[in-house]
């Protein structure tokens, strides 16, 4: 069972559901006016899109699910993102 489990867990995909796009990230970000906002931003507007954005952020949550994905973890690796 713990083979599986582990075999399960390595090869679980992470997707969104939906189409974020850079006008729709723009209306959510209007009133925050923090740094990590700013920045993320920019990183997208400089990407011309989102989708970068999201393959990454899929990418780099597939390590949390073990232990839980929440607001503080998506925050974390969006900010690392948007300086990367």
């Amino acid at each position: 069972m713990n083979a599986l489990i582990k075999y399960l867990l390595d090869n679980l995909m992470l997707d969104f559901q939906g189409d974020l796009n850079l006008d729709m990230v723009k209306s959510m970000l209007r009133d925050d006016h923090s740094q990590a906002a700013k920045e993320l931003l920019h990183k997208i507007v400089t990407e011309r899109g989102t989708g970068d954005m999201m393959i990454s952020l899929a990418d780099c949550l597939r390590e949390y699910i073990p232990s839980g994905i929440n607001e503080d973890v998506v925050r974390e690796q969006l900010e690392l993102y948007s300086k990367s």
